[in-house]
């Protein structure tokens, strides 16, 4: 792709990232079949190429972002789909956040959005917040039926209702107990390794259980797990909404505390298991690049970073204490898949472990969960999440795996079907308890 950027522009090194990323793509148009959007729309400028052409313009020109350009920009899940089908190598994922730090400064948002987003931020990556916002929610729920009959079928362009109404009817009826994961947990037996476990924030809130199932199987097979006391959110919710200064707060803070872990005894590996978290903390070397405090720290800890099932996939876990005889649907989350390129790793674990693995049908099209997009887009969101529970539902499992906080929320929202994190199987398999979901369907 030709561009006309001036030499004074270029002298940003993100606009010189951004344009070198521009001048990477051929046009060639592999990205609109698999991009979510365009696939509901067939709308060009929902697609990554067209949306390419809007960040163009608006970088070239130097000009504050437009209104309809922040409208289709807003509009992408960021699942990466299109980076995993371009066949030039075009960075999608640089180019879209510096376009969404270039719209949060430029851009003055209507007062509904802005105070969304400013909720969001405020409160998502904050454990204690975000359980006292589900406490809340909890009380608010029997309302969720007489907001959607008011909002009605969620619109293109979102109001603040069909928005109040989606994070309504997400949120769980009750709440996870508090995670009882020490700060250390020693390896039974031969220790044969040391890794730091993300807590996660939201995560830590929703499901706690996904981290004690980790923690179980680590332990169980010789590695001992430590938590980081001064670690804090990973940064990608307020990362994704263009918010950068805070992302950046948070990705040194990672930083010094994994740093200190790794000097106090060693790290084989930081390990996450959520992937949406997992993709921006292997991003933290790119992020932090002009740092000269962190650009090296931030690189050993993006190259530190596994996703659960990447360094499990390492581990000779032995035989299976207890072989299951489930049919279990796998759903690649697209930060799995598509943004860290894990894609055989789970599914080899979850087959040795004795199930029996079942295919979806577009398996690479995003659920819509997307960090807050279900919140922020619900007439996409929606669409996308009956689009891949009839897909899943269409294979007949007993069980719906998968390795994403957000993707098991979205799914479990629009189906009966157990959804369990791919971690609790496969310790369930290893002599751990049923995973509770499971546990509850047979009831």
């Amino acid at each position: 792709m030709q561009t006309v950027f001036t030499e004074a522009q270029l002298e940003d090194s993100h606009m010189a990232v951004s344009e070198k990323i521009l001048r990477s793509c051929v046009h060639c148009g592999f990205c609109t079949a698999t991009c979510p959007t365009y696939v509901l729309e067939g709308d060009e400028l929902d697609s990554p190429r067209g949306r390419i052409y809007l960040i163009k313009e608006m970088f070239e020109q130097g000009r504050a972002a437009p209104a309809d350009i922040v409208t289709h920009v807003d509009r992408c899940l960021s699942c990466l789909s299109c980076m995993t089908t371009c066949p030039s190598g075009v960075h999608y994922m640089h180019l879209v956040d510096h376009a969404r730090a270039h719209i949060e400064e430029t851009y003055q948002r209507p007062w509904t959005d802005r105070g969304m987003r400013s909720l969001l931020a405020a409160v998502l990556p904050y454990p204690r917040r975000f359980a006292l916002a589900l406490r809340t929610a909890a009380l608010l729920r029997p309302f969720t039926r007489i907001l959607k009959r008011v909002a009605g079928a969620p619109r293109k362009t979102p109001r603040l209702i069909d928005r109040l109404a989606a994070m309504l009817a997400l949120a769980p009826g009750e709440l996870a107990h508090s995670s009882n994961v020490p700060a250390t947990s020693p390896a039974q037996g031969e220790k044969r390794g040391r890794v730091a476990l993300l807590r996660g924030c939201a995560q830590q809130v929703l499901n706690p259980r996904i981290n004690e199932a980790t923690v179980r199987l680590l332990t169980r097979n010789g590695i001992e797990v430590v938590q980081a006391p001064d670690e804090v959110c990973c940064g990608a919710l307020v990362h994704h909404m263009g918010k950068t200064p805070q992302a950046l707060d948070f990705a040194r803070a990672n930083v010094d505390a994994w740093m200190k872990v790794k000097a106090a005894g060693g790290l084989d590996a930081i390990l996450i298991t959520a992937s949406g978290c997992g993709t921006t903390i292997k991003d933290y070397g790119f992020m932090l690049r002009e740092d000269p405090a962190y650009a090296d720290k931030a690189a050993e800890v993006s190259r530190l970073a596994k996703d659960i099932c990447e360094y499990a996939a390492g581990l000779d876990l032995g035989a299976t204490a207890q072989p299951q005889e489930l049919t279990v649907a796998y759903h690649a989350a697209c930060s799995l898949q598509h943004g860290q390129k894990i894609t055989d790793q789970p599914k080899r674990l979850l087959k040795a472990a004795g199930f029996r693995l079942r295919e979806v049908s577009e398996g690479h099209i995003c659920c819509g969960s997307a960090g807050t997009y279900n919140i922020m887009q619900p007439y996409f969101a929606e669409q996308l999440r009956e689009r891949k529970i009839g897909n899943i539902e269409a294979a007949r499992p007993d069980v719906i795996a998968l390795g994403n906080i957000g993707c098991m929320m979205q799914i479990a929202s629009g189906t009966d079907i157990p959804v369990v994190h791919t971690i609790e199987l496969l310790d369930w398999a290893n002599g751990g308890p049923m995973p509770l979901q499971i546990e509850h369907a047979g009831a």
